[in-house]
Formats: structure tokens, C-alpha cells, sequence
């Protein structure tokens, strides 16, 4: 019973947050077109995001760990998400929208990876599965995307933004009863930054699962875009999200079943060859609904990747600057990769159409495929030793 209550509170921002992140996963992109952005424009919007993330995950991760709490920054950054979000979704021109959203993203995008190692580290303290908690933040995702999605259809894309603060509002109400990290280390400086920084299995990793995280998040926030290219409506959208979620939530739920019995890079490397067939299936269809069919592979994709890879780069970080590198890890596989994914996905759809758009995502995917069986052969696709971590 104890260990239920301990991790109660965390559970429910996981289901909070990501309530409010389903709306700008899965329907930001309509509403940038409701305010009359082509396809290229919110491209450039959707970059500002990744672009702040990048500079926003190692911050506040350095705080993190500087301070040792996770908590505390959570907190701020939530109120600042809560802030950032009121003003961003009064603007209506491409600069200020941009400008507002800079803000706004410098706040929101740090939260998941913070909660995401705080869940890790509880995981580990109470000896339970990352993903049995990981799970209640698709959950959250699933189901918001399917009741958000009948709400926008009804009531109109316009009050996207009073959605995304109810949901906001909730996640910063969970962070009060929730349970900081213990850490009994010194504070981290600025030099011991350098053991992230040379730590090549790390970087040479990151490097190439770009390939793969690339294609991701283009399809993150381009197929709502194909699927009302295709015919479909704002409820379908939100349709394809929940199906898609609901099967991740599976995968992460029963983690603790299949995650152990392989060594995490072949799982990596499977959900690799999975994203490449994925995309190559969505490029050749023509109804949206064969999307929303398909998007049962969003779990054996996304879910096992993720999963996989989290606890790989873990096993590669210098224990005592654990927020720090997950937010590394995050800046690259949502930041990075997303500032290519939007610029080149806006252009893609808006000139060639959602089908070129997907059929270029599935070569990319194949190359990254090829890419991380090399890395996994070579030498440096080796986790560092016990001692290294410490």
C-alpha cells in the first residue's frame, strides 16, 4: 500500500501532462493552419519548439542535478508552462506567434524529461518497472487525444488553448504531494559537465538513433495534416492518436515481461526495422482510416524504442549527473531531431503531399536501421563500466 501511495502522485502528473501535451502532439499543427500558416510557416513554428528545447533540457537538467531536486524545478517550470501558454495562444501573427512560443516552449519541454527521470530513479528505489509508470502518461495521452478531438470538432480548433490550461493547471496541482529525488552526492559543477561530453558510446549513440528519432517526430506533427489531406476530421485525428497511444501504453505496461530477457540495443534496433516498415506502410495508403488501422504499430515503434533506448543511455550516464544526460538525451531525440523533422516535413507535405512525405521518412528510417546494427557490432556499442558511473 505504501508503494501505491508513493507513486500515486507521480502516476497523476504522468497522466496530466501528457493530457496537455496530446494537444500539442497531436492538434497544434491544425491550429496554426487555423490561423492562416501554410505548410512551410508551421514548420518554422514547430522548429522554435525543438530549438528551445534544445537550449531548455540540458538547463534545467543542470539545475537539477546542481540542486538536487527534481521537483522544485518541475515546479517552475510548469507555472512557467502555465504563463508561456496563456500568451502564446493569443497571438495570431507568424513573428509574435513565434516569439511567444519560444517562451512558452522553454518552460513546457523540459517537464517530461524531468518527470521521466524522476520516474526513473523511483523505479529503481522501489524496484518496479519504468515503464509500469511510464504507462500512465500515454494513458493520459490516449484518452485526452479522443476527448479533446470530439471537443475541437464540436465546439471549433479556436479554443485549443483553454483545453491545454485545464490540463496544465491539473499537472501543477499533482507537483505539490509529489516525492523529490533522494540524492546524498555533492552538487554538480560546470567541469563534471565533461564527463557527458566525452563520453563517446553516448554521443556516437545519440548520433545515430537521430535517424530514427528524425522520422518520429515529423510524423509527431505531420499526421494530423495527412490524415485531413486524405479526408479525415479533427475527431479522427484524435482517433488515430488514442489507438496509437493506447498500444504504447500496452508495450510500456508489460515492460517489466519482455525488457529484460535481450540486451536493450536489440530491441532498439527491432523497433528500427518496425519504424522503417511503418512509414513505408502509411506512404502507400489512400483513407484516412487505414492510417488510424495502422497506428496500433505506434506502440511496437515508439513504446519499445523508447524504452529501450532511455534505459541504454541510463546505463551510459555518470550516475550522479542522471538529469542532466536524460536531457541530453531528450534535446536530441525531441529537440534535434525535431527542428529537421519540421523544416523538412512542412515543405514536404505542403509541396509533394503526405505520401512522398512519409515515403522520404521510411528511407531515413531504413538508413538509421543500418546505422545502429554498426554501432551495435562496433566496439563503442558497449555500455561504460560501474566504475565510469560512479
Amino acid at each position: 500500500m505504501a508503494k501505491k501511495e508513493s507513486l500515486l502522485p507521480l502516476k497523476t502528473l504522468f497522466v496530466s501532462f501528457h493530457a496537455s501535451n496530446t494537444i500539442l502532439i497531436s492538434f497544434l499543427p491544425l491550429y496554426l493552419q487555423f490561423r492562416g500558416l501554410n505548410g512551410t510557416q508551421i514548420g518554422w513554428v514547430l522548429a522554435v519548439e525543438s530549438l528551445a528545447s534544445i537550449l531548455a533540457q540540458p538547463f534545467w537538467g543542470y539545475l537539477s542535478d546542481k540542486y538536487k531536486t527534481v521537483k522544485k524545478i518541475l515546479f517552475v517550470c510548469i507555472i512557467g508552462l502555465l504563463i508561456g501558454s496563456t500568451l502564446f495562444f493569443q497571438m495570431d501573427t507568424l513573428p509574435t506567434i513565434l516569439v511567444m512560443g519560444a517562451l512558452f516552449y522553454f518552460f513546457a519541454t523540459p517537464v517530461g524529461a524531468l518527470t521521466d527521470s524522476l520516474a526513473q530513479r523511483r523505479s529503481v528505489e522501489l524496484n518496479v518497472s519504468f515503464g509500469s509508470i511510464r504507462m500512465w502518461g500515454s494513458v493520459g495521452f490516449a484518452l485526452s487525444s479522443l476527448l479533446v478531438g470530439e471537443v475541437l470538432a464540436s465546439f471549433g480548433i479556436q479554443y485549443m488553448g483553454w483545453v491545454y490550461f485545464f490540463f496544465g493547471s491539473l499537472a501543477l496541482l499533482t507537483v505539490f504531494p509529489l516525492k523529490d529525488v533522494k540524492v546524498e552526492s555533492q552538487p554538480v559543477k560546470i567541469k563534471d559537465l565533461s564527463r557527458i561530453v566525452k563520453n563517446k558510446p553516448f554521443l556516437i549513440f545519440l548520433s545515430v538513433i537521430v535517424f530514427i528519432t528524425v522520422t518520429h517526430r515529423m510524423n509527431d506533427y505531420y499526421m494530423a495534416l495527412y490524415i485531413t489531406e486524405l479526408g479525415g476530421t479533427e475527431a479522427l485525428v484524435g482517433v488515430a492518436w488514442f489507438v496509437g497511444v493506447i498500444a504504447e501504453a500496452a508495450v510500456f505496461a508489460f515492460a517489466g515481461f519482455w525488457f529484460r530477457k535481450y540486451h536493450a540495443m536489440i530491441f532498439i534496433i527491432v523497433a528500427a526495422i518496425l519504424y522503417t516498415l511503418r512509414w513505408f506502410l502509411y506512404s502507400a495508403v489512400d483513407d484516412p482510416m487505414f492510417i488510424v488501422a495502422l497506428q496500433f504499430m505506434h506502440g511496437l515503434t515508439f513504446g519499445v524504442f523508447y524504452t529501450a533506448a532511455f534505459d541504454y543511455v541510463t546505463r551510459l550516464i555518470p550516475t550522479f549527473l542522471q538529469s542532466t544526460g536524460h536531457l541530453v538525451f531528450f534535446s536530441v531525440y525531441f529537440g534535434l531531431s525535431g527542428i529537421i523533422g519540421s523544416l523538412a516535413g512542412g515543405p514536404l507535405i505542403e509541396t509533394f503531399g503526405g505520401n512522398t512525405m512519409y515515403l522520404f521518412m521510411g528511407i531515413i528510417a531504413a538508413v538509421g536501421t543500418i546505422l545502429l546494427i554498426t554501432y551495435h557490432i562496433l566496439p563503442y556499442g558497449k555500455e561504460i563500466t560501474v566504475r565510469d558511473r560512479e
